[in-house]
């Protein structure tokens, strides 16, 4: 009796089902890897933004308060904070900076992101100063929740 040939290869169902895990993987995937991304550029402005904080703590150390002028130009805040803001150009994602006279709170405007729900928003950093000195910040603004650093 002669032996049949055994057929190699997929049928075109295995090759669907294949197509489609890969579709629905990918509908998964892409959104996740693009709010990520934003979320990595942003990095630059809370980097910025805790040094900012950082200088602004120092000086309310030192004063006793954060009665300075309202600081928009970023060569006011290198002068009066010694900190070194990269707005655009020299910086890819910050629009603009301002921190506020007598508050200390910090708002940072975002571009570049290639997201329309957080280029052109703002990122607030507002110091609340305890009854021992110690002073604690806080995240607020219009950049949506997701992608504000953790408190």
């Amino acid at each position: 009796m002669p032996r049949e040939k055994q057929e190699l290869g997929f049928t075109l169902i295995e090759l669907l089902i294949v197509i489609a895990i890969i579709g629905i993987l990918a509908a998964i995937a892409i959104p996740m890897y693009r709010a990520q991304t934003v979320k990595a550029k942003l990095t630059e402005v809370s980097n910025s933004m805790s040094n900012m904080a950082s200088a602004a703590a120092a000086y309310y150390q030192d004063e006793g308060t954060f009665n300075f002028s309202t600081l928009t130009a970023v060569s006011a805040i290198k002068t009066t904070l010694g900190v070194a803001i990269p707005v655009v150009p020299d910086g890819k994602y910050i629009d603009s900076v301002e921190i506020e006279t007598s508050t200390g709170k910090i708002t940072f405007t975002a571009t570049n992101t290639g997201e329309s729900t957080v280029d052109l928003q703002t990122y607030v950093l507002s110091p609340v100063v305890s009854t021992d000195g110690a002073i604690n910040w806080f995240w607020a603004g219009s950049i949506p929740a997701a992608y504000r650093p953790k408190k």
